[in-house]
């Protein structure tokens, strides 16, 4: 594994520089240090060394990798007087030194951020044609000439599907049921096993209600857009727990205005008739059957705790109970996946032909089990690859779907990205309006994050609910004030 020291003679950007230097070498130990501090005692001769110098006329950036002689790079730039020039420029000369070191090319150049779509989105609002966005973000951020055309073609989709969505008089509505049958291997979420929590699903649904009547009541003079059940996998609940959640909802909020409502179906071994039978009582529009992959070997590996063929069964239960909305989830660069795995999981899709498909890259976040006891699976491959990501697209587009919305995740498999495909009239509004944060949405549940969004998409806040189930319930009253002061402080006031 290589070993990195990063120092820098101030404090800016460092996250930038970090995140780049990962993309080129996922899974390497960095160590970040300040030069007015002393260096790390773990650092010795043996690391590669990279460093970022500050000046008042420019910046420096040198390189001593492996056994090559030492690089230094410079940049003539005026540092105070254009941040978002200088971190452009910055990026640009670490990614050109890193490049040459290396060999590598990355598939989205210089982007950190897990949002690229929000750069051609925000320069056709300007009036730019494509033409022009594709050749400023090739000459700005290095991406390539497949990923610039893949994020032009979703902006251009997604200002098409949210061109009826009030973004100023409107709002969405997240609720969250963390509970989960078994906890995945890669999960990130702040999901709770059942078999161990069961005994706080109704308290938990209480503090709930609650909190939904009060976001009800404060946003009765907004247009409610989109409803979003997700977890956790919110099938875990009883038919009858279900019932009530989403009696709640018709009861308190306008859903015969919504133009989606999804219900995070998920695991396939939460699916019952009953339970789909019980959506089929209320206006949900949209529903997730999440297989992640079509191989029964690496299902047993992630601890999924289902079989293929329940996945199969569940979803022809829920076309035949009436549901033309139905979205599966993949994961790509699960371990011992190769293309040839990825290759059946795509066929037996096809077959079951949903109306959409989002496929997820792999992403070894900090908290999760497989990231935490990766050396257990230090035999087993993790690839991704152009080459597969090609595959899921070529599939998509043989079942009719194009790409509608994307985003990035730190750590992800490959440099690679989310994508989410669907049929014309079968994208996900809910998904495009979180990703591109143009409107704000109202989030209930544990570790649910409410956000605001307001001056016109120009400011952004957050106001968080506890992750603790107990803590949840015994501070609701809590965790709706700090609602209250944010409807108030960013929505009233902030207009």
């Amino acid at each position: 594994m290589r070993k990195i020291s990063l120092s820098f003679n101030r404090k800016d950007f460092e996250y930038d520089v970090y995140s780049l230097i990962r993309a080129f070498e996922p899974g390497c130990e960095i160590v970040t240090w300040y030069e007015e501090e002393q260096e790390p005692e773990q650092v010795n001769e043996t690391w590669d060394r990279c460093r970022v110098h500050y000046e008042p006329d420019g910046i420096s950036f040198s390189i001593r990798w492996g056994n090559e002689p030492v690089r230094e790079a410079q940049v003539p730039v005026e540092y105070e007087k254009d941040r978002v020039h200088t971190k452009n420029v910055l990026k640009q000369l670490v990614y050109r030194t890193l490049s040459e070191v290396t060999g590598k090319q990355l598939p989205w150049g210089d982007l950190t951020g897990i949002r690229p779509t929000k750069i051609p989105m925000k320069l056709l609002e300007e009036g730019w044609k494509n033409t022009e966005i594709a050749e400023y973000m090739r000459n700005t951020y290095f991406t390539s000439p497949q990923k610039t055309a893949l994020a032009i073609t979703i902006a251009n989709r997604e200002r098409a599907i949210l061109e009826p969505v009030n973004y100023e008089n409107g709002y969405s509505l997240y609720v969250g049921i963390p509970f989960c049958p078994s906890i995945c291997l890669y999960c990130s979420f702040g999901s709770h096993v059942l078999g161990r929590w069961s005994h706080m699903v109704e308290p938990y649904l209480e503090a709930l209600f609650r909190e939904l009547r009060f976001i009800s009541e404060q946003m009765k003079d907004y247009t409610l857009d989109t409803v979003y059940i997700g977890g956790g996998t919110p099938t875990t609940l009883t038919p009858d727990q279900m019932r009530r959640l989403l009696t709640v909802l018709s009861e308190e909020f306008p859903l015969e205005q919504v133009q989606e409502f999804t219900v995070e179906a998920g695991r396939p071994d939460t699916i019952t008739r009953e339970i789909l039978e019980v959506l089929r009582e209320f206006p949900v529009s949209r529903i997730s059957i999440n297989p992640q992959t079509m191989n029964q070997e690496t299902l047993d590996i992630i601890g999924r705790r289902h079989t293929v063929e329940e996945t199969v069964e569940k979803f022809h239960m829920a076309r035949e109970l009436g549901f033309d909305n139905i979205n599966m989830d993949l994961i790509v660069g699960l371990p011992g996946e190769d293309k040839e795995k990825v290759a059946h999981t795509l066929k037996e899709i096809e077959a079951l032909n949903p109306d959409s498909l989002t496929v997820h890259s792999l992403a070894l976040k900090r908290g999760t089990r497989l990231n935490l006891m990766k050396d257990q699976y230090e035999e087993i491959s993790f690839e991704n690859s152009a080459e597969i990501m090609d595959m899921t697209q070529d599939c998509a587009r043989r079942m009719g779907m194009g790409p509608y919305y994307m985003y990035r995740q730190k750590n992800i498999a490959g440099n690679f990205e989310n994508v989410g495909y669907s049929r014309e009239g079968k994208a996900g509004i809910y998904n495009i309006l979180i990703m591109e944060e143009k409107q704000s949405i109202l989030a209930a549940g544990a570790g649910a994050s409410t956000k605001f969004v307001f001056q016109n998409g120009e400011r952004i806040e957050r106001v968080e609910n506890v992750k603790d189930l107990k803590n949840y319930v015994e501070r609701i009253d809590e965790m709706i004030e700090r609602k209250r002061k944010g409807i108030r402080m960013y929505l009233r006031n902030g207009k």
